[in-house]
């Protein structure tokens, strides 16, 4: 039986979260925990909560063994761009893109 947790709009670039979940993908949860607790990246802590996240997600459909849980599944989208424009010099202005994430999480037994 599979488990889902969603965070959706976090306000970090998909491509820097990609870095953590990578990391994760198909260990164990207790040792991912670890993993994320050593990361030194700003989003460890958002993936570690979400992943707590599908582990409660987990005891509350009343999976057998909720220590035996593995990530079977964790993916980043990107979600939609802020759009902000920064004034510079001579009158022009210059667009800065505040990305967002979706990120998605599944454990199994």
């Amino acid at each position: 039986m599979e488990v889902k947790a969603v965070a959706r709009f976090v306000r970090i670039s998909p491509r820097k979260v990609r870095l953590v979940v990578d990391a994760i993908r198909g260990h164990r949860v207790e040792e991912a925990i670890g993993l994320l607790r050593s990361i030194p990246h700003r989003a460890a802590p958002v993936v570690e909560k979400l992943l707590q996240s599908a582990v409660a997600n987990a005891e509350q459909k009343e999976m057998k063994d909720v220590d035996r849980l593995r990530i079977r599944y964790a993916v980043v989208d990107p979600g939609p761009t802020i759009k902000r424009f920064l004034p510079r010099a001579m009158g022009r202005a210059t667009p800065i893109r505040k990305r967002t994430s979706h990120i998605t999480i599944v454990v199994s037994e």
